[in-house]
This record gives structure tokens, C-alpha cells and sequence, in this order.
């Protein structure tokens, strides 16, 4: 695997050669990419090209790794001092007058650590940004605290991370792990990554991977027990940091950074629903969140990379698409991802629509909105659509199934055709979105979320509804069956069941069995009851994100919803009776 158009350097540093490579314009900020273990720079393969059109990205491989040399004898020459010389070698090379913008990923975060902390790389370097790799030292403080303060609670989280960290045992064991990485192991590894991991079985890992991992064990011998028994106490950031944790991380717990704040004045955390190797599975999220904090650091805003929304931290960068987002819940729903820092897929019948809510949400936070038309009960269209937010945007991370339409009048006004219009879009529509994005998400295997847009009447029967409490009462049940099957992939789904919103569907409601004029007649006196209800959309919005982030399976929404799920569930004999109740029509 190689990085195509990369131009290579080889720089000396403490009696090794490292194999540099330079992407993109060397005028522009420069970004460092640091690899972990047992990975090579090829780790970046496919996030450094999304890199290269705004910045000079430099990655090289870490010494006795890729194409670099190893130190002579390998015993003592993995340690952080050493590391550090590497790369401040690499970064006067490669940008000698300009401090750089560092990027580590497991053991490379773990360096970068020390280079952001340390007084001698103080002025070098930009930015930080972390994934899957903590400071030693701040590891190493976290352990004494908890030590020496057991709570209950304390003590669970050191079993759990000691649990997690099972593989640092073995690699201090001698010559094992030469053996294992050079035997059957390196030959399992990719097998192992593609599987467990779900990284792409894209030709990664690079065929160094056995020497690679082997040399890398002294990453472990020569400085984990050193620094975890005698942490700095001077291991202060000198450089804002982005701290990027992966959820789903096999290796390292959530834990570890809930003190970081004590260390990193200026810190601006994001979570992913991913697992360890985010650099392969996720690098279109990577390098949207890399590309806009390094933006905003050079622009002497860091803080400002921070979105206002309530649930930033776990949003933050995220794919959200939502249908039916051109009004009404859709479009407050937008914005909410919006605000929470999430890019966002505006998908409408209506183009005009579509378009101002991304343009609005742009405005209000999001760092990429793209507006896209679309009739959800177009199978063919849906289609394309899923193929095409695929190629251009990514994998979808939270899909919201919203798209609906409003039927009212009896069952016997109710034409075939009016069955087959309110089927199609509220819940066809709803089958269509699930299929298509939500096959994707469990291709990819980082897990996500569906939101479907039922309703307070999929369980609360009306004789003024029967299509549309049957069509809302089937997408509840899609999205029970379909929460079923997906939870062993990660994939959240849930049911939202809003009642009494003042949006416009009852302005665009059809009543089956009158003429026009009782139509429109019986419009205005839906949408002035609904207005004077007058709850508004944005409250449904926060329900569905604070549903995604607790992974809540039936929401309903408003007080008169939350009453008659109740009842459905305690007293339905109650609630068949006051379904017989003439509407106020």
C-alpha cells in the first residue's frame, strides 16, 4: 500500500532513518500524522488525502517501523526521549519556521502526549489532537488517585481498564511476542483487524507488519511501567487539544479522561461510536474534525470549534440525515444535529425546502449540510439517494425516518387509493430509509442509530384514524423488530412517538369522505387546535437526541402521548372507550 502522489524524505535522527512522506502544499499550516501500534504510516492512507487539499500533511513512519530504520540495540531505544528527538527532527524538516499540528492515534497519541507536555517541544506545536492513546503520566495519576481514594466505583474502573489493558502484560514478556507477531499472529493480524474491528479489507496492514510489531513491543518494555510508577507532575499541555474517544474501544476505557481537564487548559472533547482503529474505519469523520479544529486554531479560535449544542460531545462531526426536513419536526430536528455540531443530510420532496433548512443549518453550526430531494415512497429514488450519500458523504451515523403525511376520516371514506398514498410514504418510506441506510451502517460495523417517526397514535386508537394509526402503528413495530435484530451490530433504533405538535401536517392533512371546501374547512380547525396546543417541534427534536444518546427504544413526547402509552400499557379497556369519542371536527 502506498500513498499515492506522496513525496518522501528520509531524516536522521539519533542513529536512525526515518521514512518521511509529504503530502499537499508545504505554504499551507502542516499536520503531522503519528501511527500507532503495531501500525506503519499507511495507517493514514485514507485520511491524509482528505487532509491534503487544505493543509501539508506530513506522516513518517516510527523508528524500527515501515521503511524506517530500527535502533540499534532495540533495548532502550523506543523510549519517549528518543521519540521525542524524532519528531522534532521531522517537524524542523518539514516545517522549520512554523509550529505544526500533531495527530497521534493510539501509540502515536501516546508520544504526541509527551511532545504536547514537555518544555522543550514548547513553541513547536499547534495543536494536538488524541485518539485511543492517554499520557502515561496522566494514566499514571489516575491510578494513584484511585488507589489512594477506593470508592466502590473507583475500584471498578481500574479492574476495567486492568482488564482491558491485557495485552500490555503479554508484550512485556520476553520474546513471546517477537515470536507470536513473526509466526501466526502476523499472518491472522489483518484477518483479525477486518473482523473484529470491521477495518475495511482494504490491502492494510502493509507486508512490515511482523517486524513492525515486533520492534514495537519496546514501545511497551521501555517506558510503560517507568512512567506509570513515576507520572510527571508537570505534564501540563502547552497547546490546545482535541480529544477524539472512540466508544466502542476494546483497549481503552471512557474513564480514563474524565480528569484530563486538570491537565489541558484548552480542551475540546469528541466521542464516536466506533471501534479502536478509527483511522481506517472512520476517516471522513477524522478528517472533518481535524480539518475545522486546525482551522480554528489558526485562526486563534480553538474554542470555537466547540458546537453549543447539548449533546456536542457525543455529536459532533457525526452524518445525520433526516427526512421529511424541510418543516416541521424534520427541519427542527436538523437544526438540533445542527447546533450539536453533526453534519447534516436535509432530504425533502420539496428542493426549496431542503435547501434552506442546510443552508440554516450551516448557519447555526454544522460544519457540512447538503440538501437533497427525494420522495421517500420512491423505492428507485431512495436508492440512488443511499448511494450517492454514501459516495460523496460517508456512511450515514444517525438515520431520522421523519418524512409523513396526515390521513383523517373514517374507514369506509377511506379509498384504496388513500390507503396506498398514506402506506407509501409513512411507512414505506420508513422501510425504504431503514433497508438502504440502515444496511450500510451495519456493512461499515461501528454501530449507529435509526430514529422512525411513529406516533401517539400507533397505540392509541381513534375511529378518525384508521390508516394513519395503522401505518404509524406498523412503523412502531418495524422499529421494535428491527431494534431487535440490530443490537448485536451496535445500531440503536427507536420509536418516536410525538403527539399534539404545531407543525403543518394538519394544514396539509386529507380528510377521506367530504369535498374541498369541508377539506379545507377542517384543515384550519385541525392547525388552529393544534396551534393553540402550541408545542413546539423543537421539543421533539431534544427528545430524539437525548433518545439517540440513551438509546431509549419508544419515546413519547408530549404529556398527552406519555398518557396514553400509559394507558395502553395498564388500561386499554379505558383508552378503546374514548377511541369511540366523536373528533372535535
Amino acid at each position: 500500500m502506498t500513498l499515492e502522489g506522496a513525496r518522501e524524505r528520509r531524516v536522521r535522527a539519533g542513529g536512525v532513518e526515518l521514512c518521511v512522506a509529504e503530502l499537499g502544499d508545504p505554504g499551507q499550516p502542516t499536520v503531522i500524522l503519528v501511527h500507532g501500534y503495531p501500525d506503519s504510516k499507511e495507517v493514514w492512507s485514507e485520511v491524509a488525502p482528505r487532509l491534503a487539499d487544505r493543509f501539508h500533511v506530513v506522516l513518517y513512519d516510527v523508528r524500527g517501523h515501515g521503511r524506517s530504520t530500527a535502533p540499534k540495540p532495540l533495548r532502550g531505544g523506543f523510549t519517549l526521549e528518543k521519540l521525542t528527538d524524532d519528531f522534532l527532527a521531522v517537524a524542523d524538516a518539514v516545517s522549520p519556521d512554523r509550529p505544526v499540528h500533531l495527530v497521534g492515534h493510539d501509540w502515536g497519541s501516546v508520544q504526541a502526549w509527551e511532545f504536547a507536555t514537555i518544555k522543550r517541544t514548547e513553541g513547536r506545536i499547534a495543536s494536538f489532537t488524541s485518539m485511543s492513546g492517554p499520557s502515561l503520566d496522566h494514566f499514571g495519576h489516575w491510578i494513584n488517585s484511585r488507589l489512594k481514594r477506593p470508592t466502590p466505583r473507583r475500584v471498578g474502573q481500574l479492574l476495567g481498564q486492568g482488564a482491558k489493558s491485557w495485552y500490555v502484560y503479554l508484550l512485556h514478556t520476553p520474546v513471546l511476542p517477537e515470536l507470536a507477531w513473526r509466526g501466526p499472529l502476523g499472518k491472522t493480524w489483518p484477518r483479525i483487524l477486518e473482523r473484529v474491528e470491521k477495518v475495511p479489507g482494504d490491502g492494510y496492514p502493509t507486508p512490515s507488519l511482523p517486524t513492525d510489531a515486533a520492534h514495537g513491543a519496546w514501545l511497551y518494555r521501555d517506558n510503560v511501567r517507568t512512567r506509570l510508577r513515576r507520572p510527571r507532575p508537570d505534564a501540563y499541555a502547552h497547546a490546545p487539544v482535541q480529544l477524539i474517544t472512540p466508544l466502542g474501544d476494546a483497549f481503552l476505557s471512557e474513564r480514563l479522561y474524565d480528569e484530563l481537564e486538570l491537565w489541558v487548559p484548552q480542551l475540546i472533547r469528541r466521542t464516536l461510536p466506533a471501534k479502536h482503529w478509527i483511522p481506517r474505519s472512520r476517516p471522513a469523520q477524522l478528517a472533518s474534525w481535524i480539518t475545522e479544529f486546525v482551522t480554528s486554531v489558526e485562526g486563534g479560535r480553538p474554542e470555537s470549534v466547540t458546537a453549543t449544542g447539548k449533546y456536542a460531545d457525543r455529536f459532533g462531526g457525526q452524518l445525520v440525515l433526516v427526512t421529511g426536513a424541510g418543516s416541521g419536526i424534520g427541519r427542527a430536528t436538523a437544526y438540533a444535529f445542527a447546533e450539536a455540531g453533526a453534519r447534516v443530510v436535509a432530504v425533502d420532496r420539496d428542493a426549496e425546502a431542503a435547501i434552506r433548512t442546510a443552508e440554516m443549518s450551516r448557519l447555526i453550526g454544522a460544519p457540512e449540510a447538503w440538501a437533497e430531494t427525494v420522495d421517500v415512497s420512491d423505492e428507485q429514488a431512495m436508492e440512488k439517494l443511499a448511494a450517492k450519500v454514501a459516495t460523496e458523504y460517508g456512511v450515514v451515523d444517525v438515520l431520522v425516518n421523519n418524512a409523513g403525511i396526515g390521513l383523517s376520516g373514517s374507514f369506509f371514506d377511506t379509498t384504496p387509493e388513500d390507503w396506498k398514498k398514506v402506506l407509501d410514504v409513512n411507512l414505506w418510506g420508513v422501510i425504504h430509509g431503514c433497508r438502504l441506510f440502515g444496511k450500510q451502517m451495519a456493512e461499515r460495523g461501528q454501530g449507529g442509530h435509526i430514529v422512525n417517526t411513529a406516533s401517539a397514535a400507533a397505540y392509541q386508537p381513534s375511529r378518525a384514524l384508521p390508516a394513519y394509526s395503522t401505518s404509524k402503528a406498523a412503523v412502531l413495530m418495524l422499529s421494535e423488530c428491527l431494534r431487535a435484530e440490530l443490537a448485536g451490530q451496535g445500531i440503536g433504533v427507536t420509536a418516536i412517538c410525538p403527539g399534539l405538535v404545531n407543525t403543518n401536517i394538519t394544514s396539509t392533512a386529507h380528510f377521506a369522505g367530504v369535498d374541498a371546501e369541508e377539506e379545507k374547512r377542517r384543515q384550519k380547525k385541525s392547525a388552529r387546535l393544534y396551534g393553540l396546543r402550541n408545542y413546539p417541534p423543537e421539543k421533539v427534536a431534544d427528545a430524539i437526541l437525548r433518545a439517540v444518546v440513551r438509546g431509549e427504544a419508544v419515546v413519547p413526547v408530549t404529556p398527552e402521548a406519555r398518557g396514553a402509552y400509559l394507558m395502553s400499557r395498564f388500561t386499554p379497556r379505558a383508552l378503546r372507550r374514548i377511541a369511540r369519542l366523536e373528533p372535535p371536527l
